[in-house]
């Protein structure tokens, strides 16, 4: 994106971006505009939908009750979304929204949340998990949203693993997993479709480890001699996997 439009706030929108299109905005995003950011019709901002590109657009018509935007041309066409799927025990709030925000800005194009026996939370709001998404990629002009898949049970995401997600490998960060270096294991995964599964504090029971580390698809994996809090083990996961195989390169 052009330096000059870097400096324009960024806001996600469900409706399609084309020019001469108009879009209206509900009333909590009417006022992060005209409250939260003191913006005034006519000035101009960068708007995406994770479908078409980013697109310069102008607050046509600005109230409290719902700002009107006229898109008028696109800055950046739309990139695909990243095939890297990423799962995750559930943390308590803060941490949590961290770890989701961060999958999104580290390339995750699938994020879902996977239920084991130590996960902390036991109820989940999907609105706030996107909430969260969505944060991450306006923030760090993310223009592939990750998709927000359902939570599931860790016994039956992997009964059903081949009959869904076919040939792609899961890496599995593993606390007991020799203390090397990852990068020849991930060395061998090059060019096939990836999954990364962090475990919750506490890390997974003896029994859950034991169902992973069976699978033919599986891959453990050390994350190095220290031991992790879960948000940590995330990012670093993520990192290593990107910087190895994936598009950091």
């Amino acid at each position: 994106m052009s330096r000059s439009h870097k400096s324009l706030p960024r806001l996600y929108v469900e409706a399609p971006l084309a020019a001469g299109l108009q879009v209206d905005l509900g009333r909590e995003q009417t006022n992060y505009l005209l409250t939260v950011l003191r913006m005034a019709a006519g000035e101009a901002l960068v708007v995406f939908n994770g479908r078409d590109g980013a697109w310069i657009a102008r607050i046509a018509d600005a109230h409290r009750k719902g700002a009107r935007l006229a898109v008028e041309v696109q800055v950046q066409h739309q990139t695909p979304r990243s095939d890297l799927w990423f799962g995750f025990a559930p943390l308590k709030t803060g941490r949590l929204d961290y770890l989701v925000q961060k999958a999104t800005e580290m390339g995750a194009g699938v994020i879902q949340p996977v239920i084991t026996r130590y996960t902390q939370v036991s109820r989940l709001r999907p609105d706030k998990l996107l909430a969260n998404v969505v944060e991450a990629a306006e923030q760090c002009e993310v223009l592939s949203v990750p998709a927000l898949a359902p939570e599931i049970e860790l016994a039956q995401l992997m009964a059903g693993w081949r009959h869904t997600q076919g040939l792609r490998r899961l890496i599995f960060c593993d606390e007991a997993a020799p203390r090397h270096s990852p990068v020849s294991i991930l060395g061998d995964l090059e060019g096939l479709p990836i999954g990364i599964l962090v475990g919750p504090e506490g890390g997974f029971s003896e029994s859950e480890r034991n169902l992973l580390i069976q699978q033919d698809f599986v891959v453990p994996i050390s994350l190095g001699p220290r031991i992790l809090r879960a948000d940590t083990a995330a990012v670093a996961a993520l990192a290593v996997v990107q910087a190895i195989i994936g598009d950091w390169r």
